[in-house]
């Protein structure tokens, strides 16, 4: 079985993993930079959702479920840095009542762990410094040191005989018998029986490399931007992540509050929708930041806010479209036999970076049996 894997983010080291950890044959990753993780996978939150939010019966419900214990079974056995620190969703407004309701409801549908309504004396006992009129607590949301598990990821792959191609752009893909031919920005050409498309920000345009007619599939992504700013010297003031409901159309869960590991304290992202997008962070979107999180950290003052890091999100969903679910699709019906798309993988792709391994090995399998 050789199998090439274009995407070195990390649903690219999870997939290369697991394949590597379970089956014999030729694996390869190929990826354009010069190291793994370095787009999405990156510059992230680094949180360990719970799958509170997204619809029943879709693949960011399920996998996201199945990936979050997962992923801490992981962390635990590997000795990869993360803490169990819990979120507070809460409501600032008579509106945003309604909306935690709303939220509550749907982890009941989906069957969510660790859901409970919180009033605002429960909110104010947990986090004395935030403003709430009520609440949702998650228990089994927390925080992850995401290099360190692409890291693990990549070092077992490795250790199991996967090939690494690093500064190997795909430039070409064609369909042949047996396969697929693969070129790479050095030249080079290989035949993989199976291609596993997992390039991130990148994976419309592998998909039209190899034939797919994206915008018919309604696979073109829309790059969304988030910013993040930092408060320094606030370390302590809240323990747990706190959230404010999400953005209204889907695309944002808002200004929120994160800790990394050493309890610092971030907020981010916001939701940009653009073309040519960069990296840098706009000092003058402080104020905005700061009036949004005011609204639920009473003791902020604009000046504590430090421009931190941005990222940007390989959105299917555009800025006036509803829900769109990831698409991971073995593409036979399509007519691209053992070729496999793993396209608008945004959050929790972190959270459920295991369970999405585990689903494309499947089709992987089923297709090789």
């Amino acid at each position: 079985m050789a199998v090439s894997i274009i995407g070195a983010g990390v649903v690219g080291l999870a997939i290369a993993k697991v394949l590597s950890d379970r089956h014999d044959g030729d694996l390869i990753v190929f990826e354009k930079h010069d190291g793994f993780g370095q787009e999405t996978s990156s510059r992230n939150s680094e949180v360990i959702h719970a799958g509170i939010y997204y619809p029943p019966n879709t693949l960011k419900s399920r996998l996201c479920l199945e990936g979050n214990p997962l992923l801490y079974q992981l962390c635990k056995a590997a000795g990869i840095k993360y803490q169990n620190c819990g979120k507070v969703i809460i409501s600032t407004n008579e509106e945003e009542k309604k909306e935690i309701e709303n939220i509550y409801q749907n982890c009941q549908a989906i069957g969510v762990p660790g859901i409970s309504l919180l009033t605002e004396a429960e909110v104010k006992k947990l986090e004395p410094n935030v403003f709430a009129l009520t609440g949702i607590m998650s228990a089994t949301t927390g925080i992850i040191d995401s290099h360190g598990l692409m890291k693990y990821y990549y070092q077992q792959a490795q250790a199991n005989g996967t090939l690494f191609a690093f500064n190997h752009e795909v430039t070409g893909i064609s369909k042949q018998s047996g396969g697929y031919i693969i070129e790479t920005s050095n030249g080079e050409k290989i035949l993989a029986e199976q291609v596993i498309n997992a390039a991130g920000l990148g994976s419309d345009q592998v998909a039209g490399l190899a034939g797919f007619d994206v915008k018919k599939l309604h696979y073109n992504l829309y790059p969304c931007k988030g910013d993040y700013f930092s408060i320094p010297g606030a370390k302590g003031k809240i323990h747990h992540l706190v959230y404010p409901v999400p953005h209204k159309k889907g695309y944002g869960l808002g200004v929120h509050a994160t800790l990394d590991l050493t309890g610092q304290i971030r907020l981010g992202p916001d939701a940009h929708y653009g073309e040519n997008l960069n990296y840098e962070v706009d000092p003058a979107k402080r104020t905005e930041f700061y009036h949004a999180a005011r609204t639920y950290f009473p003791w902020l003052k604009e000046e504590m806010l430090s421009p931190d890091t941005s990222g940007i999100r390989p959105k299917l969903q555009g800025p006036d479209d509803g829900f769109r679910d990831f698409v991971i699709k073995e593409e036979s019906a399509n007519g691209y036999p053992g070729f496999i798309n793993l396209i608008g993988i945004e959050s929790p792709g972190l959270t459920a970076s295991m369970a999405i391994a585990q689903l494309v090995e499947r089709l992987v399998m089923t297709r090789s049996d």
